[in-house]
């Protein structure tokens, strides 16, 4: 098809005043102005009016689990105001859901005024004795109930066991996997649809799946790949990554799949909210505890050298400053023993690295490291009441998520939602980069935007992300109408453009209702 949009403001680094788009053969074939554009206009197949529309280069989401996200959607949201609150909408759900086991997500207790979690007994009271699987809004813990325990009896065996049925650690990932064999097949192909049509209707046209042992089988790259085929483009591009330690058979599986890397979520260590994210000094709001560190310096370092020669990328999850010591001394190891450029060469990257101290950025950039961040963390749980502040205190949540450092050494800063934790809105994550709530950190709105864009791109290893003839034509076109040549206005508070049609690679992936008419 062979589509010119014209007479709109098109976001593009080859032209200032550009109105007009031409897309052909799944790539941009023009962009100028509507005078330019008539003449090209002659032998387009449709010729959309824009009506004044904003058209800015596709979205992308760097860090995504594209089954929990999809599954959440038909499970009960039990981010309610209060845990009395949270346990009557699961009850609510409980006496209509049919499945074999019951699902809920979002829950928050450092935000309840309880600042507890469920018990057990409760989850039983409120289920009916049915199976439940509730996960914790950052996705490292959940609480189940009696039934559960009884369908998958080795987790009281396992650490981060816990009688009251909160689960954390070892624990909690064995019970994210007894999921895999509790949900049958064709609701796990359903939710990867479902998760795929919802980032499409936010403007977003690639997406980096976050595969790992402990959170999806590898099936599901199986499964997004007949997705690809049966719907012959028109969803989201998928990039893959499977979060294995290197080895002979993680690599044989990344190839098989064709994941980019074995990357993403390789955990070094868990999360604040779970308070399972290794830490060098205990947890504010509980001394007896700093966190869980899950890998080695050796670890991280033999990783990072067998990737590199394997000529995959390499990448952890990695959150407290704990951690990211580790991570960091792994990879100058790893340097050290195949040399910088060769690291440099492999593009690595990190997931959140939300506690990096600034002296290491310079490290980071110097690596060639990608920081792939979720802006939404510092607008939900940064500032001095939220909880950062809860767990680590002030001083050391005011050193939260430093976008604005890692940007200013040269690091690749690329974002994401890391979905289900929160929800496909990448204009809520350029919003809170623009307005972080450590001001130093902000930064600006073109550079917000570019993270969420040809960053990812760039994160990937790929080319795209710009409207320039030549390049990807995926691409959104939002009902607003900009204030400024770059980006719309970002005030907190503002309504958010919405998406009017996303193409990916010219081929239509999300259209309001008439919106090619």
């Amino acid at each position: 098809m062979r589509l010119l949009l014209r007479g709109g403001h098109v976001l593009t680094p080859t032209h200032p005043a550009a109105s007009a788009i031409g897309v052909e053969d799944g790539r941009v074939a023009f962009v100028g102005d509507d005078r330019a554009a008539a003449a090209w206009a002659a032998d387009a197949t449709l010729v959309l009016e824009l009506t004044g529309r904003l058209v800015t280069p596709a979205f992308v989401d760097a860090h995504v689990h594209l089954a929990q996200t999809g599954l959440a959607a038909s499970s009960v949201d039990l981010g309610a105001p209060t845990l009395v609150a949270a346990l009557d909408a699961l009850a609510d759900h409980a006496r209509s859901d049919p499945h074999t086991v019951l699902l809920g997500h979002g829950w928050d207790e450092s935000q309840w005024p309880e600042r507890r979690p469920f018990t057990r007994a409760e989850v039983d009271r409120a289920t009916g004795g049915r199976p439940a699987y509730l996960a914790r809004v950052d996705a490292h813990s959940a609480v189940v109930s009696s039934a559960f325990l009884e369908a998958v009896p080795r987790l009281a065996d396992l650490d981060g066991y816990a009688p009251d049925g909160w689960l954390t650690r070892t624990a909690h990932d064995t019970a994210r996997q007894a999921l895999f064999e509790l949900l049958p097949a064709s609701t796990r192909a359903d939710a990867l649809l479902r998760a795929l049509r919802q980032a499409a209707a936010q403007g977003i046209g690639q997406v980096h799946e976050m595969g790992a042992p402990h959170l999806s089988p590898p099936e599901d790259f199986t499964r997004l790949d007949a997705l690809a085929l049966a719907h012959d483009g028109g969803l989201p591009q998928v990039v893959k990554y499977w979060g294995a330690a290197a080895s002979a058979e993680s690599i044989g599986l990344a190839r098989e799949h064709g994941c980019v890397g074995l990357a993403g979520d390789l955990c070094a260590d868990g999360a604040i909210g779970s308070r399972t994210s290794a830490l060098r000094a205990p947890y504010a709001d509980d001394p007896t505890t700093a966190g869980a560190l899950y890998l080695d310096v050796d670890q991280v370092r033999d990783h990072v050298v067998a990737c590199t020669r394997a000529g995959l990328q390499g990448g952890f999850h990695v959150i407290g400053d704990r951690a990211a010591d580790t991570v960091g001394a792994g990879l100058a190891a790893a340097a050290a023993e195949v040399g910088v450029d060769a690291v440099r060469g492999a593009r690595h990257r990190l997931e959140h690295v939300e506690m990096l101290d600034p002296a290491d950025a310079a490290r980071l950039a110097a690596w060639g490291v990608t920081a792939s961040m979720q802006p939404a963390f510092d607008a939900l749980w940064g500032g001095d009441a939220a909880l950062y502040a809860q767990r680590l205190g002030g001083e050391r949540a005011g050193r939260m998520n430093v976008i604005g450092t890692l940007r200013a050494a040269g690091v690749r800063v690329a974002f994401g939602s890391d979905t289900p934790v929160t929800p496909f809105a990448p204009w809520y994550g350029v919003r809170a980069a623009v307005h972080h709530q450590t001001p130093q950190q902000a930064i600006d709105p073109e550079a917000a935007f570019a993270a969420h864009t040809h960053a990812g791109w760039e994160a990937a290893g790929l080319s795209g992300g710009r409207l320039a003839p030549g390049e990807p034509a995926s691409l959104v076109v939002w009902d607003v109408t900009p204030v400024t040549a770059a980006v719309p206005a970002l005030d907190l508070g503002s309504p958010l453009p919405t998406a009017h049609l996303t193409l990916v690679h010219g081929r239509i992936a999300h259209e309001q209702t008439g919106a090619l008419r």
